[in-house]
């Protein structure tokens, strides 16, 4: 049984990310700046800001993964990847691996590119898939002492297209994972079965990966 912490446990990833674990009997704590309206039973919940990790300090001793599924929005719109930064610098050279959740924006669409944030991208949604590119970058940028991995989910992922658990998924390594038919998603919980997949069996080191069905 792995120890989880999951930064943003509260948001839509977050969430989904802290069912699967508690589901898999993993100890699992949630940190949100706001307490929970649907908390998942067998995980801990804490209140604080990501902004302030020296007040959450005991929640990561002894975790053997911390799961940032921080989203800038609200007063952490310009602040996540300040809050990465300070996360990764308090795992690096401990035994804590860090899993970053991004976007699909910086996902290639092909081997070798164009990303998918490079095409015809939404407007309303490149600022958060700007961050979630910079937050890849800097995580690339960090010493090799941090254990991290970076996932990216498909194009089409959040509440408004739900779906259910199936416990199947493609990883695409970094290219955009589509179906037979072009489209690319994935529902939240399987996003999540993707992610604690990775925790349990550690496929991937200082990289990331694309989750699609």
């Amino acid at each position: 049984m792995a120890r989880i912490v999951v930064l943003g446990g509260t948001g839509y990833a977050g969430r989904h990310i802290v069912s699967e674990a508690v589901s898999r009997g993993h100890g699992v704590i949630a940190l949100s700046r706001s307490e929970p309206k649907d908390p998942v039973a067998g995980a801990v919940y804490l209140q604080g800001s990501a902004l302030d990790l020296d007040s959450l300090a005991q929640a990561f001793d002894g975790a053997d993964a911390v799961v940032s599924a921080l989203s800038p929005r609200g007063d952490m719109e310009n602040r996540v990847l300040e809050a990465l930064g300070d996360l990764a610098a308090r795992l690096t050279g401990t035994e804590t691996r860090l899993g970053v959740i991004g976007g699909a924006g910086g996902s290639l669409v092909a081997p070798g590119g164009p990303r998918l944030f490079d095409l015809d991208f939404p407007e309303e949604y490149k600022h958060e898939a700007q961050v979630g590119i910079d937050s890849l970058a800097l995580l690339e940028g960090t010493d090799a002492g941090l254990d991290w991995f970076f996932v990216h989910p498909a194009e089409v992922f959040g509440p408004w297209a739900e779906g259910e658990r199936t416990g199947h998924y493609r990883d695409g390594g970094d290219v955009l994972v589509r179906d037979d038919e072009g489209k690319s998603y994935i529902s939240g919980a399987d996003f999540a079965v993707a992610v604690v997949d990775e925790i349990e069996q550690g496929n991937h080191h200082r990289e990331r990966f694309t989750v699609g069905y």
